[in-house]
């Protein structure tokens, strides 16, 4: 079995499958319906603890209290915003944080359903990829989020707000794609019946554009979405601002793209941050229409959201629109996204380990380490 997990902690149940838990009952010389009633405590009842699940004997709760928790995370604190978006942060079992921010539905894109609640959940803590206008890599990488911490930023959000999440994009701080066996298994989990029971088809991955574990996660069995944080249309743009793509340039990305494309049959996303004087060239867009309608992709326009510490800004409402409209024009699929978020912090590009708080400013201790780009899990 494996159970992956820091290093003088317990490890967390929530990053386990259902074989697994299987096992471990076993292991403790209990039937096999007891990982299912297990499941069902963590997570379909939320239990925060063994104490909770009275149909367990006493005796398997004692034996798994010693050695396990089914939360290894805390919230730490919560920014509200206007627009009802709301950033938590979560203080990790290490002593560190990662954020995670969940969006209300826009009913203009959800065919008048208010109630959808999407959450933006994180992978790592930091990001190695050093992309020029996001936030969540100024103060480089630390490590790896485990499935469970991954899990539990969904579990922990529903707990404390009462409200089902039923949409999930892994577009929070760090690269999904280089933490591939983690991010996949969370995943499964989240999809499972027995796990949270969100649909494949309500997830979306986000990735800078690891090229070969895009063409690897072609082959990942669930129908999870996928979106590029593209930026740029052309080579010299992108590198500019996407450090990613000195390794793998945009033949190479386009190339796992197809493979993605041809073996999933499914509607690829173009994220594109638009950022004055940078890449929102009108000749970007018309280059970047070819693109999009080869992969029958959409394009996600972004006005760039301010940071502090960069000096990017975002172009004129007139530049956004005409960027816009040479791509409905050439037949692509394209909206100009409505802000969420930025007043606290927790728009896209947006999330860094920092956060004000009762106590006064929390930040991540500094990070032990950076990883080369493109070294994916």
């Amino acid at each position: 079995m494996s159970r992956t997990c820091l290093k003088d902690t317990h490890v967390s149940l929530l990053g386990l499958t259902q074989a697994e838990l299987a096992e471990l009952v076993a292991e403790a010389g209990q039937p096999a319906f007891r990982a299912g009633q297990l499941a069902e405590w963590m997570f379909q009842r939320r239990a925060p603890d063994f104490g909770a699940m009275s149909n367990l004997p006493a005796a398997l709760r004692m034996a798994l209290a010693e050695r396990y928790v089914t939360r290894s995370m805390e919230i730490a604190a919560v920014t509200g915003s206007r627009d009802t978006t709301r950033k938590f942060l979560l203080r990790l079992q290490d002593g560190r944080y990662v954020e995670t921010v969940l969006i209300p539905a826009n009913p203009a894109l959800y065919g008048g359903r208010a109630d959808r609640r999407t959450l933006c959940v994180s992978s790592q803590v930091g990001c190695a990829y050093d992309c020029k206008f996001c936030a969540s890599g100024l103060a480089g990488f630390t490590r790896n989020l485990t499935a469970a911490e991954i899990v539990e930023q969904v579990v922990q959000v529903e707990q404390n707000t009462g409200e089902r999440v039923d949409n999930l994009v892994f577009m929070g701080m760090g690269e999904p794609l280089a933490n591939f066996s983690n991010v996949t298994r969370a995943i499964e989990i989240l999809n499972a019946p027995w796990g949270l029971g969100i649909g494949a088809r309500h997830m979306t991955l986000s990735t800078s554009g690891l090229a070969p574990q895009i063409r690897k996660l072609a082959d990942f069995p669930l129908q999870i979405r996928l979106a590029i944080s593209l930026h740029g249309a052309t080579d010299p743009v992108r590198d500019r601002i996407m450090p990613v793509n000195r390794k793998y340039p945009l033949v190479e990305l386009f190339a796992a793209l197809e493979v993605w494309h041809q073996k999933r049959k499914q509607h690829l996303t173009f994220e594109y941050i638009l950022i004055e004087g940078v890449n929102d060239d009108l000749e970007q867009a018309r280059v970047l229409s070819g693109r999009a309608r080869a992969l029958e992709a959409k394009v996600n326009l972004i006005p760039y959201n301010t940071v502090e510490g960069l000096p990017w800004k975002r172009p004129s409402v007139e530049r956004q629109e005409a960027f816009r409209d040479i791509l409905l024009r050439a037949g692509v699929k394209a909206t100009l996204r409505l802000e969420k978020g930025h007043d606290i912090a927790a728009a896209c590009g947006q999330l860094r380990l920092k956060q004000e708080t009762a106590e006064g400013i929390i930040e991540s201790p500094v990070p032990e380490r950076r990883i080369t780009i493109g070294a994916g899990a």
